[in-house]
């Protein structure tokens, strides 16, 4: 077996009603590329980091698809784990749902969805080929942070992750009446944050770097979207904004320092 790191955000799948508006509006608003991946199951359209680039990040599946079949546009994340199979096995031990059972994808790896225990999914993913070497600083383009709002406790949200992909508290801040805003990671590099939300629908955003937020907005408004949350500075002195595509899925953009 080869030696898969265990915990990193490697993998990002929209799922969407409609692929060829979706190639339209994220090359317009993230600067995004397209490439087929092309194997004896079939063709996938992959994205990449910047157009006419060889730097895959994530990939397109039709919510008509067997994969997508009823879902609502939206983003779903892969975390590696050395055995994909253990992990949705504790994932329901844990008080969580395994929404698709553990299954290859010939060459790729090995997969499955989970869903917390209050209801945000994510998939555990075994690359076949292992995943390792370094872990670089996320540039203009990738996928560079990724937050739960989740209906249980940041405490008890952290717990059940940390558990499936070992990851480790990094900061936190306290955002008074709101709660802890708990931040993660593993090996000493920050992923993401989890807070609470007791009065709506918990669920994973992702946040993908750019050099200019407010650019990235206006662009998304400009090519049928819509801004969620407006750019805003927040602590560390980054700028970010919440997004959706024209079609629903909802996605945020970042900028660094």
């Amino acid at each position: 077996m080869p030696d898969v790191p265990r915990g990193r955000f490697v993998w990002f799948d929209l799922a969407t009603p409609d692929p060829e508006a979706a190639q339209r509006f994220y090359p317009a608003v993230l600067g995004w590329g397209t490439a087929p991946f092309v194997a004896d199951w079939g063709t996938y359209t992959m994205w990449t980091r910047q157009a006419g680039g060889h730097e895959p990040l994530g990939g397109i599946q039709p919510t008509t698809s067997e994969r997508g079949a009823g879902a609502a546009p939206h983003w779903l994340a892969y975390v590696s784990s050395p055995d994909t199979d253990a992990t949705a096995r504790r994932a329901a031990e844990l008080g969580g749902r395994v929404m698709v059972e553990p299954q290859d994808i010939p060459s790729v790896g090995r997969f499955a969805v989970i869903a917390d225990p209050w209801g945000a999914t994510i998939s555990a993913f075994t690359p076949s080929d292992g995943g390792g070497g370094d872990e670089p600083e996320p540039p203009a383009g990738a996928f560079s942070w990724h937050e739960l709002a989740s209906g249980g406790g940041a405490e008890e949200a952290f717990a059940f992750y940390a558990d499936l992909f070992g990851w480790v508290k990094t900061d936190a801040f306290d955002m008074g009446p709101d709660g802890l805003y708990q931040m993660y990671g593993t090996g000493g590099r920050p992923y993401g944050g989890i807070y609470h939300v007791p009065e709506r629908p918990g669920g994973w955003l992702h946040y993908v770097r750019v050099d200019d937020v407010d650019r990235a907005a206006a662009a998304a408004r400009q090519h049928g979207g819509s801004v969620d949350q407006e750019p805003m500075e927040v602590p560390g002195g980054h700028r970010i904004a919440q997004l959706r595509d024209p079609q629903g899925a909802r996605f945020a953009v970042h900028r660094i320092g």
